[in-house]
């Protein structure tokens, strides 16, 4: 997904207001240090190290159990960026150990035919309360620690929608 402004501004109850421009994609250029081309977070310093967001679609299909919806959500709904299935993305991201010592994001590359693309993890992509209004009651709490992640690029590339290889660095 790449999105020029950010539709969840104010508060939920008075709804999020419309893209622009429609913010699916077959396929995304992404610059190193700098984002997805297009995209609100590309080039922006604050941003930096949450340029590109990734997301499970699977933690969709789990809410989507426990909130016994007839269906998982629309993955654009969420607003990150690149939703990947069959990698537990959460796990890439910086965190704290049980002992208290912090533990750094995970170095990966993603390759969707047209060579890897690296990307630096940094901290989770925690939901909003937005959640409980675009996707359904309940969806806030339930995509706690299951929101994704926020990345750097660390080189450059295209992004294909469809079958994409994850090999983790470090």
């Amino acid at each position: 997904m790449v999105s020029p402004v950010h539709a969840f501004e104010g508060r939920p109850a008075g709804g999020p207001r419309p893209d622009p421009v429609p913010v699916g994609r077959s396929e995304v250029e992404v610059r190193a240090e700098l984002g997805i081309v297009g995209d609100r977070y590309f080039g922006q310093t604050a941003h930096r190290n949450a340029a590109v967001t990734f997301f499970d679609a699977a933690s969709l299909d789990a809410l989507a159990e426990a909130l016994e919806l007839p269906a998982a959500p629309d993955p654009l709904l969420v607003r990150r960026n690149i939703t990947l299935r069959g990698y537990p993305v959460d796990s890439l991201s910086a965190h704290r150990a049980p002992d208290g010592t912090r533990v750094p994001g995970r170095r990966f590359t993603l390759d969707s035919g047209s060579g890897p693309i690296g990307f630096q993890a940094h901290r989770p992509a925690n939901p909003c309360a937005w959640m409980d209004t675009v996707l359904a009651p309940g969806a806030f709490k339930g995509l706690r620690g299951h929101g994704g992640i926020r990345t750097t690029p660390t080189s450059s590339g295209i992004l294909r929608l469809g079958p994409a290889q994850l090999s983790v660095l470090d």
